[in-house]
């Protein structure tokens, strides 16, 4: 029988396709914005700061009251404050304005996390690894659009605000297909998950514990991310200065990075859904990434680069984060906003952290971030095992019958 919430996963996936044109909107069109807020790359680059400082102050609570109030609302108020945040940016006078604006888009991020990922989840609580994976699909589909819509406007000599008010369009359009729309029935899940819950608790080897797997893939949700963050920001870097190659060659190895987490959310999502349990994936696909930043570390070539660029984006940035949220939801099933915000808010502090690791050990060798990202990898290796064994001996212990 077909879900019937497959339209409104449709639309939640369309507004991520407008984030991922966000989330690059204002490096893409950093030198019209320059000339706008009459400054440099440096305030353009103190304006997309404030993306990630918005998306760490609310994720927490914006999980905590997504539980509690549903996930409509919030999935409407993100995108309200992203609207915002497009118009707001081209009516910016100067660089201060433009950052409260891109701090309303960091929110507007944290807000829509809180009410799709929980809502997809609960709208396909047998597929919910494929539900939330695809998610990175679309927004791979936007952040590949939107250069494309930018170099038309370009070439037209057509106002670059246009890029923006496309995302404030779609917005629109998708606001008034959502609106009427069925989302899952949150408090009736709720119910039967904390049923289960309770059920459980009379078996203690079936109880799972929030200080041991719970904590491992919350630090998951830092590695995963700090991962595929290092390697998509310093991999044209080292290509060049440590590999030989020229600039516009190391440039390309992003474009293989993509290609390769692109494909991995297609064949992620198929297997996930029937085939391969997502805790599973939360261990091989970081082992595959620690093996690949080994190896590019021990022997850089143009060769190696371009092979590793690709595995890492397969294995790092095709899914690790989502399915450590959909592996956390169904371990503690009763609060899958919480632990969205939570699971987030660490991978948010590996983006502020991991730049200022990488910019110390820049000043001594560039393959020495390599190496660190390996590192860092290899922990998330070892908490994954941890994460596998437990869920094995939580998910497969015997269930005590009920007396009654």
């Amino acid at each position: 029988m077909k879900n019937k919430y497959m339209p409104t996963a449709l639309a939640l996936y369309i507004n991520y396709f407008v984030h991922g044109m966000g989330a690059i909107i204002l490096a893409q069109n950093m030198g019209f914005l320059s000339e706008q807020l009459n400054t440099d790359s440096a305030g353009i680059s103190y304006v997309i700061s404030a993306l990630g400082i918005g998306r760490l102050l609310v994720l927490f609570i914006s999980g905590v009251l997504s539980d509690k109030l549903g996930r409509k609302p919030f999935v409407f108020i993100g995108m309200a404050m992203y609207a915002v945040f497009f118009i707001g940016i081209l009516l910016s006078p100067n660089v201060t304005v433009a950052f409260i604006f891109a701090l309303l888009a960091g929110m507007a991020n944290s807000v829509l996390d809180s009410g799709t990922y929980p809502a997809l989840m609960e709208a396909f609580p047998k597929a919910a690894g494929t539900a939330n994976v695809i998610i990175k699909a679309f927004i791979s589909g936007g952040q590949f659009a939107l250069p494309m819509i930018i170099s038309v406007l370009i070439s037209s000599n057509l106002y670059y605000g246009y890029s923006f008010l496309i995302c404030v369009a779609i917005f629109i359009v998708n606001g008034l297909f959502l609106i009427r729309l069925p989302f899952p029935d949150q408090e009736q899940q709720q119910e039967q998950a904390a049923a289960v819950s309770s059920v459980d608790d009379n078996n203690s080897a079936r109880k799972p514990s929030f200080w041991i797997e719970g904590l491992c893939l919350i630090l998951i949700g830092y590695t995963a991310t700090a991962t595929f963050y290092l390697i998509s920001v310093w991999l044209p870097t080292y290509g060049e200065q440590v590999a030989g190659m020229s600039n516009t060659s190391s440039l390309q190895l992003i474009s293989y990075y993509s290609i390769g987490s692109l494909i991995s959310v297609f064949v992620t999502s198929f297997l996930v859904k029937s085939l391969v349990k997502p805790v599973t994936f939360v261990f091989i696909y970081p082992l595959i990434s620690f093996i690949a930043l080994m190896v590019l570390w021990a022997y850089p070539s143009a060769a190696v680069c371009v092979i590793a660029g690709f595995v890492i984006g397969f294995s790092a940035a095709g899914g690790v984060l989502q399915l450590a949220l959909t592996t956390m939801s169904e371990l503690f099933p009763t609060s899958k906003g919480k632990i969205t915000g939570i699971v987030y808010t660490a991978s948010s502090l590996a983006t502020f952290s991991i730049p200022v690791i990488t910019g110390i050990l820049s000043k001594t060798s560039i393959s020495s971030i390599i190496l660190f990202d390996a590192v860092v990898t290899l922990i998330g290796v070892v908490l994954a095992i941890v994460v596998n064994i437990r869920y094995r001996k939580v998910m497969n212990a015997p269930l005590k019958a009920v007396q009654g």
